[in-house]
């Protein structure tokens, strides 16, 4: 379906708009642009070259070919409303969403129905055979890769590039594809203006098919309709807000938690809501996925997303709350402060490993302007544990909010009871714990006594090691930031060495971070308006 400009709702005479219309559908046309579809695949494919009960990779490639040579060259192949088998059919046009689209579709036309759309958060794929466990590639990503057409995506997982979401795509059945093709609709006349009949009509038909639960398992759709909702909020119906909580839950139900966009779906709604607490705390949760991957020059998109908050939005934010009747608000919150810390951690993580570097002198004026605007006493409130007492904290499904301190200490008191050769001082030291309470200067900077004095003996180890409610406690896990960790509590900021630091080229060699677990590299995907 395409975006066509139409006129702006009909005044009536008391000068109110009504409601906007939608044109009806002419099924003759529908019938007409379908028996074209349906000629040009079967017309070029020989189905007697591929007599098989499922599709094969050869046929897969031969029907991508079919639809990407017959594409006009001579366009901007990232122009809006190219999404469509009316755009293909009517202009011989796709945007590389669209080509893997046609691609499943015309597989269908020729009767392997085993041929389905998997999506990431910036690209399309298929999965094909008995229970898809088969992977191709039919269209192209970023300037052009075409050749990479009929090929397996498990070079781009192993790479455990953002592109290929580590092995946990959207993994489409029929009716998800139908929601993917309403989920890439954009209602865009413009860079300024909608078309509301557009709007209207993908915000109607995304509300039917959740209701038909084929949004269940497909987070960016989920988040479209949010935004939707945002703007034109419908009565009766699930809110903005619970809808972004619901895209959250869903990547981590059914994703691992390695979907981005659900996170910054959700911070950009704080954002605009002017609740920036919420919003730091959902860049530092979209910045833990992040720190999962491995940077390559094909994650553009996510790369200019984070660039934009970490340099525009965040220093928009410090702007706003220095002054007026904002001032002296979440800058004097050390939770803000820390969820600070874990965000530029993600993102210096996500660069470890990496053939190319992600931060530069860019980067680092932004964060040193920003880290300069809260006070030393609010940034010696951060507690940062030493990243080598728990160096085996796992890093999947982090999203700690400043890392709940009961979590780490579950992980360590097992630890603890699986190790069967102790040193005899670490034995002594876990027996005291039971009788006397643990200096945490002691635990997280090794200075001063194990044990504090006290009167009051807790009944459990989990109970000795608390921390007050306003020290919120991180772990960093990057090398650039735990290199920083002293500079970025200490009463003076030395922002020259703190730009150093940060811009620093990484010494961790690619592919450092490891290799995916088996379970992570069944191939599932999902789309995303960007492509």
């Amino acid at each position: 379906m395409t975006c066509n400009r139409t006129q702006a709702p009909n005044a009536d005479e008391n000068g109110s708009n009504e409601e906007p219309r939608l044109p009806p559908l002419q099924y003759h046309i529908v019938e007409a642009l379908y028996k074209k579809f349906r000629s040009i695949i079967k017309g070029s494919v020989d189905l007697t070259l591929y007599e098989t009960k499922f599709a094969t990779r050869e046929l897969i490639k031969r029907v991508s070919d079919v639809v990407w040579n017959s594409l006009t060259r001579s366009y901007y192949k990232d122009r809006a409303h190219l999404q469509s088998l009316f755009s293909y059919l009517t202009g011989n046009k796709l945007d590389c969403f669209g080509v893997a689209f046609a691609v499943v579709a015309g597989c269908q036309v020729l009767g392997f129905s085993d041929v389905h759309l998997a999506l990431s958060e910036d690209h399309a794929w298929v999965v094909f055979g008995e229970n898809s466990s088969n992977t191709a590639e039919v269209t192209w990503h970023g300037k052009g890769s075409e050749d990479k057409r009929g090929q397996s995506i498990d070079v781009g997982v192993s790479s455990r590039s953002w592109l290929y979401v580590n092995g946990f795509p959207v993994l489409c059945d029929r009716q998800m594809e139908v929601a993917a093709l309403v989920s890439a609709m954009n209602p865009s006349l413009s860079v300024t203006s909608d078309s509301v009949e557009v709007a209207l009509l993908q915000q109607q038909l995304l509300w039917l098919l959740y209701d038909m639960s084929h949004l269940d398992k497909y987070p960016m759709a989920i988040g479209n309709l949010a935004e939707l909702e945002e703007i034109k909020p419908s009565p009766g119906r699930v809110p903005c807000a619970t809808l972004l909580q619901q895209g959250i839950q869903t990547a981590r139900k059914y994703y691992n938690n390695m979907h981005v966009y659900p996170y910054t779906y959700q911070a950009g709604y704080f954002y605009r809501h002017n609740l920036y607490k919420q919003a730091f705390k959902s860049w530092a949760n979209a910045s833990d996925v992040i720190r999962q991957y491995n940077y390559s020059r094909d994650d553009e998109e996510i790369y200019k997303e984070v660039m934009e908050i970490a340099n525009e939005l965040i220093p928009h934010i410090m702007k706003v709350v220095s002054s007026g009747h904002c001032a002296h608000s979440i800058l004097k919150d050390a939770e803000c402060f820390a969820d600070l810390l874990r965000f530029y951690d993600g993102i210096c993580q996500w660069e470890e490993g990496s053939q190319t570097p992600v931060l530069h002198i860019g980067w680092a004026k932004p964060l040193v302007n920003t880290i300069s605007k809260f006070d030393s006493v609010v940034r010696s409130q951060v507690i940062i544990l030493n990243h080598e007492t728990v160096v085996d904290v796992s890093l999947l499904n982090n999203n700690n909010d400043c890392c709940k301190t009961q979590e780490i200490l579950n992980d360590l008191e097992s630890k603890i009871t699986k190790e069967s050769s102790l040193h005899p001082k670490i034995k002594a030291l876990t027996a005291a714990c039971g009788e006397r309470i643990l200096n945490k200067d002691f635990l997280l900077q090794g200075g001063g006594e194990p044990f504090v004095e006290t009167t009051t003996i807790p009944s459990t180890s989990a109970e000795d090691f608390k921390f007050e409610k306003s020290q919120p406690t991180l772990i960093l896990h990057s090398q650039k930031m735990r290199g920083l960790k002293d500079l970025l509590l200490s009463e003076k900021l030395n922002t020259h060495a703190i730009s150093l630091q940060l811009t620093a080229q990484s010494q961790v060699q690619f592919g450092k971070k490891g290799s995916l677990r088996d379970d992570a590299v069944s191939s599932r995907t999902k789309r995303t308006r960007r492509d």
